[in-house]
């Protein structure tokens, strides 16, 4: 038997939305955790070949890597111009003696790697090398 409403009844009106947001948080942290893997695959450095290489170890250096389209990856995070001043000033303040590994990948422009090498000795950051891919002897 069917109940008559009430005037002063106005019937069950709300949408739960806790179940909505629980999905949309843990989209959120499945996109913040794969996002930086799939950056890092999607720029590639292709290193140059050469026969000789000054390079021994690469353990207390910080990496610099510089895509064909001109994008800077330091020590493994994506940076812009500004970001990455602001991190050499940074690193010159307080690590003056910090090794760094330019790696730019063979179709890179020339001047993308002055330029990085230009922000490095204007903080007065001057110990830099270039890395290349060793070509084994034979080929």
């Amino acid at each position: 038997m069917a109940t008559k409403l009430d005037d002063n009844d106005e019937g069950f009106n709300d949408i739960n939305i806790t179940p909505f947001v629980d999905v949309v948080l843990v989209l959120l942290v499945i996109f913040m955790v794969t996002a930086p893997v799939m950056v890092k695959e999607s720029l590639k450095v292709n290193l140059p070949k050469t026969l000789t290489s000054d390079i021994t170890s690469k353990a207390d250096s910080i990496g610099v890597a510089i895509t064909k389209e001109g994008q800077v990856l330091f020590n493994g995070k994506l940076m812009g111009p500004e970001s990455l001043q602001a991190e050499l000033t940074r690193i010159s303040k307080s690590a003056p003696d910090t090794n760094f590994l330019i790696s730019a990948d063979t179709d890179s422009r020339h001047g993308d790697v002055v330029r990085m090498i230009d922000m490095l000795k204007k903080n007065n950051l001057n110990r830099f090398a270039l890395q290349v891919e060793k070509i084994k002897e034979g080929n």
